[in-house]
């Protein structure tokens, strides 16, 4: 709830004599920030999505909320909404009490320079997604299943014509030969429909996932004791008959006493009660009521643990020998740092020598680490070439908890804008849509608050071309309302019709 200020700053000198000393604290924490980026910084397109960045990040360093209140009596509002023209945003405000004050007029705005990091924007997310579709600003991209490879095209031309413009491959799946004949066939539709598609190839990184589950129909209840096993699985074990084994066992030899092990995207928590030789003796601590099954090939998470690993693993090395020549983009998947970025970057170059700078990357934020080092993971990688940023919103709930995963995915935003760098919106987008067949409330709304990405994320299944359909609808209609956080007004008449 808005009040008005404990301290009434009503007065136009008495607001300057506050803005001033920000603006130039900002300018010069950003100039610092700025110094320590430069080395990274080897791409002139990104230099002013840089410059903004360190502006932003030096802006909200200050807790600006009182400010904000005292001047909007003023109709200033506009510092809700600075992410991509953080200096200009302050000068405008200064300028304009400023003449105020004086009782002077104040010179006409530079409009150009005002909105060029809009501009920046959306020149950076045409070069990551390719070109905005005609009816709407938002792309659309959709996880291919496996038998896209194998339809003869059907299912990839039928969703390009509802409205899909970006193709994900999701490499822990198939293999090169199924991968090139989903490409193949992206290609052919592209002439035959005059469409464009871009494709991201997602290298499956070092994802711990369930392999051998014993009693696979076994409904797990809170209070259950499970063994998360080093080994393989025991499936006549007396004292722990309930096991599972997982992809990457290295991983779970760095969990410890007392720490959470999630299972499925959250579905199933457990508590580190005892360390033996044979893995972790797991106590069920968080389940749906009724229990929950536990399958193989499900993703394993652990939040309170700080694992060193590689993002890059053996299988990553090998399948880059296909996508760095054949994706648009390349899904990196639980990077969490600059040296992360570096490895790949390095690992490009490798395969395409000065052409690695041109490839796109997709950092994938899935994880607390990968939160708190967005703004230095964004500089080396955009500082060297094209970036999106994908929120992974399925393993990153796990990880920072559910009731963070909104304000989160909100900071993700709004810091990428700052950065002038496109945002993919993914992980359970019209889930029982694409599923079932139906959405949830809840689903429409989540896809509607999307349009403030430049791309929203579906999961493959049954019902995924309703899902484009529906989808394309919602995002055209909200692009009518809305750009980003700021609201477009224009003329509602909802309660005279629908149209």
């Amino acid at each position: 709830m808005l009040s008005a200020p404990t301290t009434h700053a009503t007065e136009a000198q008495t607001l300057l004599e506050t803005l001033i000393p920000l603006r130039d604290a900002v300018h010069q924490r950003a100039e610092h920030l700025l110094t320590g980026w430069q080395p990274r910084i080897k791409r002139t397109s990104f230099a002013d999505g840089a410059r903004n960045l360190a502006h932003y990040l030096a802006l909200r360093e200050h807790d600006l909320r009182s400010l904000q209140i005292s001047l909007m009596p003023w109709g200033l509002a506009s510092m809700g909404h600075i992410e991509s023209h953080v200096e200009d945003g302050l000068n405008a405000i200064i300028d304009t009490l400023q003449a105020l004050q004086d009782g002077t007029q104040r010179a006409v705005p530079n409009y150009e320079r005002y909105f060029e990091g809009e501009d920046q924007l959306n020149c950076e997310t045409k070069r990551v997604l390719g070109p905005s579709p005609v009816n709407r600003r938002v792309h659309i991209m959709v996880t291919l299943p496996s038998a896209a490879a194998d339809d003869d095209g059907q299912l990839i031309s039928q969703l390009l014509e509802a409205g899909m413009t970006c193709a994900r491959i999701n490499c822990a799946h198939d293999d090169a030969k199924a991968w090139a004949r989903m490409i193949g066939f992206i290609r052919q539709a592209e002439v035959t429909l005059g469409s464009q598609c871009r494709v991201l190839m997602d290298l499956a990184g070092p994802k711990v996932r369930t392999q051998t589950v014993s009693h696979k129909k076994h409904m797990f209840q809170k209070h259950d004791t499970l063994l998360l096993t080093y080994n393989d699985v025991k499936k006549r074990s007396k004292q722990y008959p309930y096991q599972v084994s997982c992809s990457l066992p290295e991983v779970v030899r760095q969990v410890e006493m007392g720490q959470m092990v999630w299972f499925d995207d959250g579905a199933i928590g457990a508590k580190v009660e005892r360390i033996i030789p044979d893995g972790l003796v797991l106590t069920i601590t968080e389940i749906a009521k009724g229990g929950q099954r536990l399958k193989p090939e499900k993703g394993i998470n652990f939040p309170d643990t700080s694992i060193q690993i590689q993002p890059l693993t053996a299988k990553d090395r090998t399948d880059l020998d296909f996508v760095a020549h054949h994706a648009d983009m390349i899904g990196y998947s639980f990077v969490q740092s600059a040296d992360d970025v570096v490895l790949l970057q390095e690992e490009l170059v490798k395969r395409l020598g000065a052409d690695a700078s041109k490839k796109v990357i997709i950092a994938k934020i899935e994880t607390r680490t990968a939160v708190t080092h967005l703004p230095e993971i964004i500089v080396q990688a955009a500082g060297q070439q094209p970036l999106g940023v994908m929120i992974a919103r399925g393993d990153l709930a796990v990880e920072i908890g559910f009731d963070r995963l909104a304000e989160i995915q909100e900071e993700i935003l709004w810091l990428c804008e700052a950065a002038h760098i496109p945002v993919i919106w993914a992980t359970q987008v019209f889930e029982g849509l694409v599923k079932e067949g139906m959405p949830s409330r809840a689903e429409v709304t989540d896809a509607a608050m999307s349009e403030r990405a430049e791309c929203v994320m579906l999961n493959k299944g049954d019902f995924i071309l309703k899902g484009v359909t529906i989808l394309d609808a919602i995002l055209t209609r909200m692009g009518n309302h809305q750009f980003k956080r700021m609201a477009n007004l224009r003329a509602l008449q909802s309660w005279q019709s629908l149209s």
